[in-house]
């Protein structure tokens, strides 16, 4: 009797996911070609500010805050810009390279072969990897969180060159619509603002 009771307490207990492979990780990214999503975003200072997110692999993504935030993050052609709606000045900018978000925007990724990979386990439920450029640890890393069955990136964690943290959470992730090229391209919306 004693052992049909620890069988029915085992069995009941639930089994702990696995963490998903670098492989498993690396396809999901390759198989990417668009996204869009909702995301949410809290600094370590404590500031909350939500927006929509284009993501185009290879290399770029856009970041569309709402009001009263209204900042636009453009990333393509290899640089950065952050415009600041409060200024009708040039964006800062900056490569591409020099953040950690160019880890994941690769053409073809693979961390599984690649000297990048920090940190990767998983907890409650989800799998986390942490990437750093190890030649250039001062650029910042970045910390993907993804669940399982299908693989999807749920949010992530940036911690830039400054020492400053970013959390984006991701809600309602769609993947391989259409998207224009404009929408990732910094000389256009340079230009759109000075109109």
């Amino acid at each position: 009797m004693r052992l049909i009771t620890a069988l029915c307490l085992i069995l009941a207990t639930p089994v702990a996911a696995e963490k998903i492979s670098l492989n498993e990780i690396s396809s999901y990214f390759n198989a990417m070609t668009t996204a869009e999503a909702q995301f949410s975003q809290v600094t370590d200072t404590g500031e909350t500010s939500t927006g929509r997110l284009f993501i185009r692999r290879p290399g770029r993504i856009r970041f569309e805050y709402d009001p009263p935030e209204a900042t636009l993050v453009v990333v393509g052609g290899g640089q950065v810009a952050v415009f600041d709606p409060k200024s009708r000045d040039e964006p800062l900018r900056f490569p591409l390279r020099h953040s950690p978000l160019s880890l994941v925007l690769e053409r073809t990724v693979d961390l599984a072969q690649r000297d990048m990979v920090v940190a990767h386990f998983e907890a409650e439920s989800q799998t986390a990897v942490t990437l750093q450029d190890l030649e250039n640890p001062d650029y910042g890393f970045i910390q993907l969180i993804f669940t399982d069955n299908p693989v999807q990136l749920r949010q992530w964690v940036v911690q830039d060159n400054s020492g400053g943290r970013t959390h984006i959470v991701l809600d309602s992730l769609t993947q391989g619509g259409k998207l224009s090229n404009v929408l990732f391209n910094i000389q256009h919306e340079m230009q759109k603002r000075q109109d």
